[in-house]
């Protein structure tokens, strides 16, 4: 039935399916305290507007569109969230365990924690801030888009166009591979970081690395404000606006407009 559990608080909910051909959409809308395990979910909208929701060792399959929108308190363990939009203008999350597999996931959420995951996802985590990952495996494009305030550890992201207008964020002890990494983006830090991939950090402001490795990397830093210390050859280095860039080799500095005053270091 559609809003099966409508309202409800303090509930224990386990070993549960929801399925089925009728339309039992918003299952849990606008719950209290509500407490999910072992349950497997095959219909739309199952968590919108609740307040303090635990979810364990559950499944939330590709039919299960927009899983959990508009809720706070979310603590979720040991689940596959297969469907698309499963989680946005949330706050308060928290997650470890889990695989996903969702296009548009995590827009304008806030507050979040995301320990050993695997995600599989286009346009991630959009306009959100306050995040904190670790451990997690991204495959995806257009990843972390406008997000604000943020620091990630020990992470592995193979994504095109990340972190494009990016602001105040750290990104310590990962693998970051893509294209057109970082583009408009203000005051990140890529520390003991492996950079893959063409055209990266262009058009940055207050951009730094610390003792990072950047491998087939060309055109970067084109108009970008930065302070850099590389630890392998860079392919070509293009036009850096200001800052002081030390590499050991590079192929080509291009200075070809005016006002690229930006120092580059080698050897």
């Amino acid at each position: 039935m559609e809003r099966a559990f409508y309202g409800e608080q303090d509930i224990l909910v386990k070993d549960c399916s929801f399925d089925g051909p009728a339309d039992g959409e918003s299952a849990f809308k606008e719950g209290r305290q509500i407490r999910i395990e072992q349950c497997f979910f095959n219909l739309r909208y199952p968590f919108w507007h609740d307040h303090g929701l635990v979810i364990s060792n559950s499944e939330m399959t590709q039919l299960c569109r927009a899983s959990l929108w508009y809720s706070d308190h979310v603590e979720i363990t040991g689940s596959r969230l297969h469907g698309i939009k499963a989680l946005r203008e949330c706050s308060d999350v928290s997650m470890k365990g889990c695989d996903v597999i969702s296009p548009e996931f995590g827009w304008s959420v806030h507050t979040m924690q995301m320990e050993d995951c695997d995600v599989q996802s286009e346009y991630f985590m959009m306009r959100s801030s306050d995040l904190h990952f670790r451990d997690v495996r991204l495959n995806g494009k257009y990843s972390f888009q406008y997000i604000t305030d943020s620091v990630f550890e020990n992470c592995r992201f193979d994504t095109k166009d990340a972190f494009w207008h990016a602001k105040n964020v750290v990104i310590k002890n990962s693998t970051v591979k893509g294209e057109y990494l970082a583009w408009y983006s203000e005051n990140v830090t890529f520390e003991n970081c492996r950079i893959i991939g063409t055209q990266p950090l262009c058009y940055c402001k207050d951009l730094k690395l610390v003792n990072c490795e950047m491998i087939d990397c060309d055109l970067a830093f084109e108009r970008s404000g930065v302070d850099a210390v590389i630890t392998t050859p860079v392919i070509s280095i293009k036009n850096p606006l200001s800052g002081h860039i030390r590499v050991p080799a590079v192929g080509e500095v291009i200075r070809d407009i005016d006002g690229a005053d930006g120092i580059v270091t080698v050897g």
